[in-house]
């Protein structure tokens, strides 16, 4: 028979999983090292954590501003909103932003991109206009 009392349950550790545990921590403390050797301007970032970036362009920043501008107009609900929220003088901001961006590379655009810059600053100004009007009081 045994020594233990009847009822008893015999608690059983497992000293293996500490050694696995350190050498886990090892493996992954040595691949950070290695990311971070291969591209020291990400801060050490291995490649799964850093995010893959747009090329910078006319239509991405003309489009980034819309957004804003869209969200100003409580077209959209802002990140970190919980509701949609007008601000008629962050979205004329947006708008003049662009505007201003067209005036400056006149002459500098491929068709394409005088023609985005066009149809974007017609659909947010109409946006804007019916937004002011649908707040004013008539």
């Amino acid at each position: 028979m045994t020594d233990e009392p009847k009822g008893e349950k015999k608690i059983i550790i497992d000293e293996d999983w500490k050694s696995q545990v350190e050498a886990e921590r090892e493996a992954a403390k040595q691949q950070k090292e290695a990311a971070s050797e291969e591209s020291p301007a990400t801060g050490g970032e291995s490649g799964a954590d850093r995010m893959q970036w747009p090329e910078p362009s006319l239509p991405l920043l003309v489009t980034t501003l819309a957004t804003q501008a869209m969200a100003s107009l409580g077209l959209m609900v802002a990140p970190g909103a919980d509701q949609n929220q007008v601000d008629l003088a962050q979205a004329k901001h947006f708008i003049d932003t662009i505007e201003l961006l067209q005036e400056k590379t006149k002459g500098n655009c491929t068709p394409e991109e005088t023609a985005m810059l066009e149809n974007i600053l017609y659909e947010l100004r109409m946006a804007f206009v019916a937004v002011k009007e649908k707040q004013s009081p008539q």
